[in-house]
């Protein structure tokens, strides 16, 4: 990997990063908790165009969780910088393999790991480590639903308007 490449990939990666925090944060507190609605997580369909993402989702992650911890935002505490993350962290790596399975022309399975790993992960961290927390049932539901309508109704069009956009050669991640 040259300069120009090294810095490029770690541009994009400081880009996503940079945007997932804010806008976890802007929607605070609704971003946290077993009824969230994180709109940063439309940001998880680009693992799709570049690999960058893989890091700066992750990264984004840990900053917001942090963030929201030490504001008092994130009810789940500090737990939720390590698990939710690693939700993200495998999430990205999942979406990155699956980018190239389309279903009309759209990368449709590519979007399913952030909603798995999310409710799976996020959904049994908010039941068993909060006081007084949910049933596992319904945190796992929660948190599913809204992942899922953050990517279907943020994400399918953020990849339908980069696709447009023709920012990136699509799976390369490399600027046009």
């Amino acid at each position: 990997m040259n300069n120009r490449s090294k810095l490029i990939f770690l541009t994009q990666g400081g880009l996503i990063a940079a945007l997932y925090t804010v806008a976890t944060l802007a929607l605070a507190p609704f971003s946290f908790g077993p009824i969230q609605f994180r709109a940063s997580e439309a940001l998880t369909v680009m693992p799709i165009f570049t690999f960058s993402a893989v890091p700066g989702l992750t990264v984004g992650c840990i900053i917001a969780n942090a963030v929201g911890v030490a504001t008092g935002a994130n009810i789940a505490g500090w737990l939720d910088v390590l698990l939710g993350s690693l939700a993200t962290l495998m999430a990205a790596i999942c979406t990155r393999m699956l980018r190239d399975v389309k279903v009309m022309g759209i990368p449709l399975l590519a979007l399913l790991p952030p909603v798995i790993f999310n409710a799976l992960i996020v959904g049994a961290e908010l039941s068993l480590f909060i006081p007084e927390g949910d049933p596992y049932w319904f945190c796992l539901l929660t948190v599913g639903a809204g992942e899922l309508g953050v990517v279907l109704l943020l994400g399918i069009p953020l990849i339908i308007a980069l696709r447009n956009s023709k920012l990136f050669t699509e799976g390369t991640g490399r600027l046009k």
